[in-house]
């Protein structure tokens, strides 16, 4: 049984753990140690994950079994999307699932989790930026709908990196 739950600002040093665990795990093998490391000393401090917990319009959940967090999910609508995309849509910014996990329909169910949410939202369209090298995240998302309608650069460490940007109409 997987239980999703809203993040508090006083599980931040869980969410950075997972955060960086995750994050590590996915793309850790395919960048630098020194990109690595300088992305997710930005990204991934404690005051700056406490400065997206406070954000009103985002939103962060853990994907629990037994107590354990094994994944996670972050969500932007309105002004705390990444893009401006459109003030009616719901981002996507984060879905992660622990390594040993991977396989074990984690994932999608963050995913329908946050579709269901955008829904209740009464928000009209679904998106997300996934790094262009990530066939699995990309076929998923594609499985599930979402189209490739555009791109933007993403800077981890040094590297310039170019994601796809996603969207599901509802």
């Amino acid at each position: 049984m997987i239980e999703i739950k809203l993040v508090k600002p006083e599980a931040v040093l869980e969410l950075q753990k997972i955060s960086i665990q995750t994050f590590l795990e996915t793309f850790g093998a395919v960048n630098s140690a020194l990109d690595m490391n300088q992305y997710l000393d930005k990204a991934m401090n404690v005051a700056q994950l406490e400065r997206e917990l406070k954000e009103k319009a985002s939103q962060f959940y853990f994907a629990l079994q037994n107590q354990e967090v094994i994944g996670y999910l972050k969500i932007n609508i309105g002004v705390a999307q990444t893009e401006p995309i459109d003030k009616n849509a719901f981002e996507i910014e984060r879905i992660y699932v622990v390594k040993n996990h991977l396989g074990k329909h984690v994932g999608k169910l963050l995913f329908d989790f946050a579709i269901d949410l955008a829904k209740k939202l009464n928000k009209n369209k679904v998106w997300l930026g996934v790094w262009e090298k990530n066939e699995r995240a990309i076929n998923f998302y594609q499985k599930n709908g979402f189209i490739t309608f555009d791109s933007h650069l993403f800077k981890l460490g040094s590297d310039i990196q170019t994601d796809l940007l996603m969207a599901l109409a509802l």
